[in-house]
């Protein structure tokens, strides 16, 4: 038998609870930015140009639209802790479909894979973000995600560099121009060895999604009652009577199709000037994005509101963008002042300013959350599920990104992408928000 949680009041059994979903958005971060680092190794593997390279981005993220909805009546038949297991398996299933994906280097059935995987997270972010907003007290919301942002995003920063670490031991140079500059029996072999080494991550992270069923099946952790939840939301007939949910689902796509762009595009966009080191660079993203969450954990809501933190991030995203066209390809004196001290090597000023987008919009997520299903009551699991739908941005986007990079012949034009999903923002920040009815 669960335990319930009633949302009406601050419960002191959340403890736990919390611990349990933080390590499950560690396993979002590391499935999710595993992508950024996957995507310039099956580019070589599949021989994929940069807009063919980003479907890796569009079966992620896909799911997420066609099983959110799905996803939400099955959390209201099985609860939200039964759902959080089905969803881990679900994950576990694609993982080990990434074994014939590399050992063919079929791109097909690695997009297959990335379908499945999120899929399973199709569940798990339905159940846990709203869980995290309802646990606790309501002003605190956006300090509780930042802190799951927080360990999400470090996962972000640790994957990059121990996925790269594995796939290039022993393989020596395996940047796109090395490999073309290779005799054809050479380059074969190369494309050969790095396809298998694809497959040993995605084994580990089959064990270790196993073992999190059995934490989740056989823990404490509680149900929601949202039952007291629901004042003013029954004269509603669905969830698409709540413009501040409808709308923040826009805005979501928005913001998660330029944190994609801003974490799986800079390794392209980098190796594309020739950084030594491009395969890393999506860790530079989440650093920057680690930084964010921190200043949400530390801020909101004592010295900032969730809805002026959510404004900052619109207005700093716009800048960052500017900073990304308008900067040198060169130039590096932006990555001399804020690395440096790291000796990470040669980074240009526009690489540089795709990275501080992370910082930028670290805390759209988090503070959007609450405002969005404020009010929502007996509709949460289907409000989640929109705004989940939200995140096929990462889907779309990516894509369009993508196409303008290859019809333009130029990366850095195409960042001009980003501008309007942060002008979107910006807009749900200052009044979308606050819209309570369509009439």
């Amino acid at each position: 038998m669960n335990t319930v949680v009633s949302t009406s009041k601050p419960n002191q059994s959340t403890v736990m609870p919390m611990i349990i979903i933080g390590v499950l958005f560690f396993i979002f971060g590391f499935v999710t930015w595993l992508n950024g680092s996957l995507i310039p190794f099956l580019k070589i593997v599949c021989e994929l140009n940069e807009f063919q390279a980003l479907f890796v981005t569009f079966a992620f993220y896909i799911a997420y639209t066609v099983m959110a909805f799905p996803m939400s009546f099955l959390l209201n038949k099985i609860g939200y802790k039964n759902g959080m297991a089905i969803g881990l398996a679900i994950m576990v299933a694609g993982s080990l479909a990434f074994i014939p994906a590399a050992q063919t280097a079929n791109y097909a059935i690695f997009l297959f894979a990335l379908f499945i995987l999120g899929t399973g997270l199709t569940i798990l972010q339905t159940a846990s973000n709203p869980y995290v907003v309802k646990i606790g007290p309501e002003k605190s919301a956006a300090m509780r995600i930042s802190i799951m942002g927080l360990i999400n995003k470090a996962a972000g920063v640790v994957v990059p560099v121990v996925f790269t670490t594995m796939i290039l031991a022993d393989m020596g140079d395996v940047s796109e121009q090395a490999v073309a500059a290779m005799a054809e029996a050479e380059r074969q072999a190369t494309i050969e060895a790095l396809s298998n080494k694809l497959v040993v991550p995605y084994i580990y992270m089959a064990i270790a999604l196993t073992f999190l069923i059995g934490l989740v099946k056989f823990s404490s952790l509680p149900e929601l009652d949202l039952s007291q939840d629901s004042e003013g939301s029954e004269e509603k007939g669905s969830v698409f009577d709540f413009p501040q949910v409808v709308l923040g689902a826009v805005a979501l796509f928005t913001y998660v199709g330029v944190e994609v762009i801003a974490g799986d595009t800079i390794g392209l966009y980098g190796s594309g000037l020739g950084v030594a080191n491009f395969a890393s660079l999506t860790s530079y993203t989440m650093v920057f994005m680690v930084i964010g969450y921190i200043i949400g954990v530390t801020c909101i809501p004592r010295f900032i509101s969730q809805q002026h933190a959510l404004l900052g991030s619109a207005i700093a995203g716009s800048l960052c963008i500017l900073g990304v066209v308008f900067s040198s390809t060169t130039s590096t004196y932006m990555a001399d002042i804020l690395w440096g001290w790291s000796g990470i090597g040669v980074v240009p000023n526009s690489v540089t300013f795709v990275a501080l987008m992370g910082l930028a919009h670290a805390l759209v997520w988090p503070s959007l959350w609450p405002l969005a299903l404020d009010g929502v009551g007996k509709f949460t699991s289907q409000a989640s599920a929109l705004l989940i739908m939200g995140i096929s941005g990462g889907a779309i986007l990516p894509l369009i990104f993508g196409k303008v990079a290859h019809v333009m012949g130029d990366t850095q034009i195409a960042y001009w992408v980003g501008l309007p999903c942060y002008l979107f923002i910006l807009f749900y920040a200052l009044k979308g928000h606050k819209i309570k009815s369509w009439k």
